[in-house]
């Protein structure tokens, strides 16, 4: 397979594999139409790349336009599987809107910021105040319930299967996020769980995805998914990335040669 990435990190440790910087995709315009898939390209790149040029992409199109912001994955997951969502509301941000939410949501509840990752942009309002600090800085109200738990999963899927999962458990704040403290466990993680994530996974048709999972009471709820997930908590499981990535890419397009290798020609 011939393989063009836009991203030098995830890709370090692909065999044979072509580089072009971002800002270069129109001056690598011929490469690229010869390539048999693009690998990480940026979000503004994925519609010139499917609907323009007709290439290939990985992660898929359905993966980009739905992880692009959390309100984009929210009402997927809404439409596919409501009742696996803690109680949500997202609404414009005026003054009608904001009275509605401190109706509807007892103290204390959670504010997201729509863009954002890794645990920043998510917020524990417990009053007022704190509530009108958020609604001065964010254009859209994003309200969650909060949960009572402690921890939540990180079930990461990518192609068609779940790759790995583990529990974070929180630090010194509500969130469970590793770059926010939270700590890994691999210990007894709940098989419907990741039943769960395979099925909305496939039904959503996203192949490259981690997905945060709370349990409450055996019931199970989906926060968001990250489609630039960290990596942190696969150096325990043995998970080799660029293989099951290259063995997805092969199956998806069986007529390409496998063996041996044809990347692109080597520059001199």
């Amino acid at each position: 397979m011939k393989l063009v990435s836009f991203n030098t990190l995830k890709t370090l440790d692909f065999p044979e594999i072509y580089y072009i910087k971002p800002e270069h995709f129109f001056k690598e315009r011929d490469k690229i139409k010869e390539a048999d898939w693009i690998l990480y390209p940026e979000y503004w790149q994925v519609n010139s790349l499917v609907y323009g040029l007709k290439k290939r992409i990985f992660p898929n199109i359905s993966t980009y336009h739905l992880g692009h912001n959390k309100v984009e994955m929210t009402r997927a997951f809404m439409t596919v599987c409501p009742q696996n969502i803690p109680y949500t509301e997202i609404l414009s941000n005026t003054p009608v809107n904001q009275e509605y939410i401190l109706d509807m949501f007892p103290f204390p509840f959670v504010a997201k910021e729509i863009k954002s990752s890794m645990g920043y942009g998510v917020h524990l309002i417990e009053d007022r105040k704190q509530f009108r600090s958020y609604c001065d800085a964010n254009e859209i109200l994003y309200i969650q319930e909060k949960l009572p738990i402690d921890r939540d999963m990180r079930i990461i899927y990518l192609g068609d299967e779940v790759i790995a999962s583990y529990w974070r458990i929180g630090g010194n704040s509500f969130k469970n996020n590793v770059a926010q403290g939270g700590t890994i466990s691999y210990d007894n993680i709940p098989q419907k769980a990741i039943a769960l994530v395979d099925k909305v996974a496939k039904e959503l048709e996203i192949n490259h995805a981690g997905f945060d999972v709370a349990e409450v009471d055996g019931h199970y709820y989906f926060f968001e998914f990250n489609v630039s997930f960290g990596t942190r908590g696969l150096l325990n499981q043995s998970t080799v990335l660029p293989e099951k990535i290259l063995r997805y890419l092969q199956k998806q397009t069986p007529s390409l040669p496998t063996d041996p290798y044809t990347p692109f020609p080597k520059v001199s």
